[in-house]
This record gives structure tokens, sequence and C-alpha cells, in this order.
């Protein structure tokens, strides 16, 4: 008979960033942008200009929508994009296929998972809400949740404590290279995925994410992960 401790396990636990990793969340910044600009009179921009961008966060999807615009009169431009983007929240953006089987994998494993975003804390709900993780989700932390945000490892590190557990023994999975860094400076393993968003030219490969992937399946397979302090 095998050796069921032998059999590869998920991390205990697991974190991720949102936009870019977990979901597709592009179209929903799409329809954002495309509301504000259709109120002035503008032509759309496509999603292949602003996907890009996103998770950089609303400054930057901003600044690539009016790109006319000097810095202070985008940043009078944020709240109501925010605003915008409430409303269109969860209207068109989708799960990256693999990510719910990947999650529900994790919880028949007994791993705990939880999110780790940029997003202000009350859109991250609101997502959350809508895909009816909130039983599910472990813990959640936005951008505003505490001082500092991500690369600062402050919202990791909370996180694992929030959880009771030891950095070491979580890992975190995102799409952008302040995600590595956030890890890296908690001391938590990592996961760089190259199905999120970039700008032209940011190459995942110098990162030092502890692993790279480059589709959501391949978090379906435990031997993927970094190993962890369990």
């Amino acid at each position: 008979m095998a050796d069921a401790s032998m059999t590869p396990r998920f991390p205990r636990v697991a974190l991720f960033d949102l936009d870019g990793t977990l979901l597709d969340s592009a179209p929903d910044m799409v329809a954002t942008s495309n509301r504000m600009l259709a109120a002035r009179g503008r032509a759309p921009i496509t999603l292949a200009v602003l996907r890009q961008h996103v998770s950089k966060g609303a400054r930057a999807m901003v600044a690539a929508t009016f790109p006319e615009l000097d810095e202070a009169a985008r940043d009078a431009l944020v709240p109501e994009f925010l605003q915008v983007y409430r409303e269109e929240l969860g209207r068109h953006s989708v799960l990256f296929d693999g990510i719910a089987a990947m999650l529900q994998a994790l919880e028949d494993d007994g791993a705990r998972w939880g999110i780790i975003t940029n997003k202000a804390e009350y859109l991250a709900r609101d997502v959350v809400a809508g895909l009816q993780w909130q039983s599910r989700c472990a813990v959640l932390v936005g951008g505003d949740t505490y001082p500092q945000k991500k690369p600062h490892p402050l919202p990791l590190l909370e996180a694992a404590k929030q959880l009771g557990v030891d950095p070491r023994d979580c890992v975190y999975v995102g799409d952008d290279e302040r995600d590595v860094i956030a890890a890296r400076e908690a001391g938590m393993p990592s996961i760089a995925v190259t199905w999120g968003y970039r700008l032209e030219g940011e190459d995942p490969a110098t990162w030092r994410a502890d692993a790279t992937l480059h589709q959501p399946v391949e978090l379906l397979e435990p031997t993927a992960w970094p190993s962890t302090v369990r």
C-alpha cells in the first residue's frame, strides 16, 4: 500500500493576487474607460491597449485612457474611474480557465487560500461577494487595508498573522513583479504567473520567483508549487 505521507500536497496556505492572477478583470476595466471616453465624445480604447496596464492600478489605467492629460488632470479623474468601475465590476470579468478547479483542489486537500490585492478593499470585497467566495476566502487584504501595499511585505505578513501561520508556510501567487518582491521581503515562497497583465518588455523570468507558471492549469499540480516549511 502506498504511503499517504509521500503523496504530493499543496501548501497549507495559498495566497493570491486578484486581477490578472485569479480573475481576468480587464474587460470590466475597458468598459469603465470606454464609458468615461464616451461621456467626453472620445473614441473607445481597445482591450489590447488597456490590458497591459490593469495590474498597475487605477492611475495607470486612467493614464492609458487619457494619455494627453498631465499627471494632475489624470489624478483628478481617478475617483470617477473608481465610481464607474464599481458599476461595471463583475459584469464582464471571468475567472481564468482552471482557477475554479484549482481552488477546489486546494480545499479538497485541506489547504486554506486567501487574496492579497492592491485593489481597494471595498472593491475587492465586492468582487469576492460577486464570486460567492465569502465563506471560502480565508483572508482578504486590499491595497488600503494597511498603511503599506505591495511591493511592501506588510500585507503578506499581516495576512499570515491573521491566519496564525508562519509566512514561510504560505505561497504567494501573482502576475506582477511587485508580488514577487513583496513575497521575497516577507520570507514567503512565490509563484510568478505569465497569463496576467504586464507592460511590454516586462520579463517574469527576471523577477526571481521560486517558480514561474504559464497556464492556470499548472496550479492543479501540487509538485508545481514551491516547497514550504510545514
